[in-house]
């Protein structure tokens, strides 16, 4: 028997010989196509090829393309299990020719690697041409010998390929292979043609034409070849068997789902068996391609897949969590030739199992409620769509499970009256939503969610990407274009810029489409945490609603964006382990030049806490381990030690993120850090490179804040510290080694310098007085009075002067100002036999309302104060002065 992976190989082997070279398949993530889901066919990594926007270095190829159809236009999941050759994943074999060969090469390849390479029965073969398409016709009587009567003519659209309504089309040619007698049908083009007995195995699409607006316009003017075979539906011919899932890879993957069932592979199992055979594949590969569960776009079709096949676990009877366990049976059938399968394997393992975990509850509580509500029902009936609806708002049963579920019981579902219940329900939250208080101008958004549904984001793994313009908002407003020197929010179904949230900025870049339309995206927002608005200005052309666009975020600003988000986690994990478990997150912003983190603590840092936490951040950014990602429930990522802001909304899904090593206080295999996130961030540690603390200060009573920057910034900023350094060592002559030493050297000769000016400013200031009191001190209201203004004197001396001052009167008051930088301090004091008759309080009143200021204090023999206006010293003086002499007179 020749194997599937025999096939594969042979098939490319071929082709390479003939001049092809072999392209490794894309990934299930279309990045060239914002109109799919996912890779349907071999010719989508091409598109761009065909349509001469793209060249690549080779005008022959041939691939095995993976593919799913789960979604959309093309879905197959409701069939797959119940049929011969129904899968969401499958291989498209392909060869290409890119304006190199065309009819003729095309179909003598394919004629003569059916019947010389793989030895198939010509008599077994039949083909079809469309209707018009006598070249075709008589090629295949030329090199095949076809009789005329198996070469049939098909007017319909099914032997006539269009990439849109506008673009290159043309006429095909399918090959089919004959099973035989004993089996139902009849060939194509009859009315028996449904059966399957004669099955399609090869389309040979000859893209000839041009057309617009569905008519042909002209012929292009390089025509191509593209070709699809199913590997699935030729392995089955060639390993003799009809049905696909009787093939070596799926008898492989079905034998260990018995085995870990321990159940029968046939009779009542069998389409258990084939679900959880088929979906594990297309499972396996999404996820290994970049693709998890979620609510939305891909993620949602995935988590249809992996439900539906975990159903069918159920219904077998596994106890535990299965899907998990037969992932080594996949890498051991595909592994060899996807190796992206090898490598994904934890990931795959781990996310199959957690999905399954949880979904079991919501599987056990759905169904008994399905159950009840089924009852009293009998084959044929129809379950009310609004009981359909509750089982999935109420208890997570999605709908197209309670139908899977219906189905073996002959009972269907009201569609219709759970579309309408669930448009109820968006009606009834909209109503809620403009009754919360929100903004008024947010209105617009949420008429953009709920018409469009959310933007799917797929810039975790890559930087550009495909979309399609949903929506241009224009100061407020919806428009339907936007043109050259407009400032606009363009919206697309999917894109790769990031939304400013979770203290993360928005990604920039550019969006480019057709005509010469393109625009720089000065931020990207997230309005209502579901829509990805493009902040930006239209640098040429015009851009519609409905337009193809092609989306590039800036790598440099997003690389920088991802190592400080990554960096504040490994701070917070830091400054947990050298302050405390105390430490909690309580704001932050991530910025592409710099990172920002407030955290709870009672005091400031420490210069040799802020070191710790430097060198503990650094030491893990050394060690450059890979940063992991896993998708859990809110609760599960808590129970795991993941950090959890407080107040934050969290969904029925979260991304947690795990860093570094050697972290005891998470459950998380030793990670240093584990945290709840949404973010982008690094591959691995290495990437951030450097983290330097810059600033620690105070945001509120027990809230302190690191101002920190990362690898080109950290060392931008450390060069010019050090430069700085060299031009203060420079100045004071000396190696910059010692300038520290040099510093404290000139600071205590400054303190020695200005111990020494203090004293002379003193014995200056007590040298005057001195010689005016020879004559005798100065008489106010008949008390002695010393008034006096001294420039450059500190304010910590004035009590000690008015003192002396006090002593040498003997009976008297003492007032004295001293002036520096434009403020004055003002002090007086008054003998203890004068106390009863004159405040110091009330008169340095006086003074400090002659300078400008208000207040003053102290006791009845000693107070002072001061003011900013230096320049009224003399005025203070005066007021002293009289207020002295108005006391006096009143008494």
């Amino acid at each position: 028997m020749t194997s599937t992976n025999d096939i594969r190989r042979s098939f490319l082997d071929y082709f390479a010989g003939e001049g092809h070279v072999a392209v490794p398949s894309a990934p299930l993530i279309p990045h060239n196509d914002p109109t799919l889901m996912f890779v349907n066919a071999g010719m989508v990594p091409f598109k761009n090829v065909f349509t001469g926007q793209e060249s690549r270095p080779y005008v022959r190829a041939a691939s095995s393309q993976k593919c799913v159809r789960a979604g959309g236009k093309h879905n197959d999941l409701d069939n797959v299990g119940y049929t011969a050759r129904h899968h969401t994943f499958f291989e498209m074999l392909g060869n290409f020719s890119f304006g190199d060969y065309f009819k003729e090469q095309a179909i003598t390849h394919a004629w003569t690697l059916l019947t010389k390479v793989w030895g198939l029965d010509p008599d077994r073969l039949t083909a079809t041409v469309y209707h018009t398409d006598d070249e075709a016709f008589a090629l295949w009587r030329k090199i095949a010998g076809l009789p005329e009567e198996r070469i049939i003519r098909i007017p319909t659209k099914d032997n006539f390929w269009a990439m849109g309504d506008s673009g290159p089309c043309g006429p095909c040619s399918e090959i089919f292979f004959d099973h035989g007698a004993h089996i139902p049908g009849g060939p194509p083009g009859s009315p028996d043609e449904d059966g399957d007995r004669f099955v399609e195995i090869w389309n040979l699409v000859f893209m000839q034409f041009e057309q617009a607006d569905n008519a042909i316009v002209g012929e292009l003017p390089k025509k191509s070849i593209d070709t699809g075979m199913g590997l699935e539906r030729i392995a089955a011919v060639l390993q003799g068997v009809h049905d696909n899932y009787d093939t070596d890879t799926f008898k492989a993957l079905i034998a260990a789902s018995g085995e870990l069932t321990r159940t029968a592979i046939d009779g009542a199992n069998t389409a258990s068996h084939r679900v959880i055979a088929d979906h594990l594949r297309a499972s396996g590969f999404l996820v290994a391609d970049g693709v998890l569960p979620a609510n939305e776009g891909r993620g949602y079709v995935l988590r249809r897949i992996m439900r539906r096949a975990m159903r069918h676990a159920h219904l077998l009877g596994a106890a535990d969590p299965l899907m998990h366990r037969l992932v080594p049976a996949l890498v051991a059938e595909m592994g060899a030739a996807y190796p992206e399968l090898v490598r994904a394997q934890p990931l795959i393992e781990e996310t199959l199992k957690l999905e399954e975990t949880r979904f079991r509850q919501t599987l056990a509580n759905g169904l008994r409620l399905l159950d009840e509500a089924t009852g009293g029902m009998a084959a044929g009936d129809t379950l009310p769509g609004a009981t359909a609806f509750k089982l999935y708002d109420t208890f997570g049963f999605p709908y197209d499970l309670t139908e899977d579920a219906l189905r073996a019981q002959g009972l269907s579902v009201d569609r219709a009256g759970f579309d309408a219940a669930m448009a109820e329900q968006k009606a009834a939250a909209r109503a809620a939503w403009k009754g919360s208080g929100e903004r008024a101008s947010d209105d617009i958004w949420f008429d953009i969610a709920e018409a469009e549904g959310g933007t799917e984001f797929i810039g975790y793994g890559a930087h550009e990407g495909e979309g399609r313009v949903i929506a241009i908002v224009r100061e407020g407003a919806r428009v339907e274009q936007a043109q050259t020197g407009e400032e606009v929010a363009i919206l697309v179904n999917q894109t790769p810029f990031y939304g400013e949230s979770g203290g993360q900025n928005g990604d920039i870049g550019t969006i480019t489409g057709e005509n010469g339309f393109a625009a720089e995206v000065r931020d990207t927002a997230k309005p209502l945490g579901r829509l990805h608005a493009h902040r930006a200005v239209v640098e040429g052309g015009e851009v519609r609603v409905g337009d193809a666009v092609h989306l590039s975020v800036d790598v440099v600003h997003r690389a920088q964006l991802r190592a400080n988000h990554s960096a504040t986690h490994l701070l917070h994990a830091a400054l947990r382990h050298q302050l405390g478990g105390h430490v909690t997150q309580k704001g932050s912003l991530v910025a592409a030049d710099r990172l920002r983190f407030d955290f709870s603590h009672p005091k400031a840092l420490t210069p040799a806490e802020i070191a710790a936490v430097e060198a503990e951040v650094n030491r893990h950014i050394r060690e450059n381990d890979a940063v992991t990602t896993r998708l859990m429930t809110p609760d599960e990522a808590i129970a795991a030690g993941a950090m959890a802001l407080f107040g934050e909304k969290y969904g029925d899904e979260v991304r947690v993120l795990s860093m570094g090593r050697g972290g005891s206080e998470v459950a998380d295999a030793g990670s240093w850090s584990v945290e709840l996130c949404g973010g982008t961030h690094v591959n691995a540690l290495g990437d951030i490179a450097l983290f330097k603390i810059v600033a620690e200060s105070a945001v509120s009573s027990g809230v302190r804040r690191i101002e920190a920057l990362t690898g080109e910034a950290a060392r931008s900023w450390l060069t010019a510290r050090e430069d700085r350094l060299k031009e203060a060592a420079a100045t004071l002559r000396a190696a910059p080694d010692e300038v520290p030493a040099r510093v404290v050297q000139l600071v205590e000769e400054r303190r020695r310098l200005e111990r020494e000016l203090a004293e002379a400013r003193k014995a200056l200031a007590l040298a005057g007085p001195a010689k005016a009191e020879a004559a005798g001190p100065e008489q106010v209201g008949g008390h002695g009075f010393v008034g006096q203004v001294i420039d450059g004197l500190d304010p910590k001396g004035l009590r000690g002067l008015v003192d002396e001052a006090k002593q040498r009167l003997g009976s008297g008051i003492a007032a004295i100002v001293a002036v520096n930088e434009g403020r004055a301090s003002v002090a007086v004091g008054v003998t203890a036999d004068l106390a009863a008759a004159f405040s110091a309080v009330d008169l340095v009143k006086q003074a400090v309302a002659a300078l400008g200021g208000q207040g003053g204090g102290g006791r009845a023999d000693m107070a002072q104060g001061g003011g900013p206006d230096g320049a009224q010293a003399q005025a203070a003086i005066d007021a002293v002065r009289g207020a002295i002499a108005g006391v006096a007179q009143a008494a």
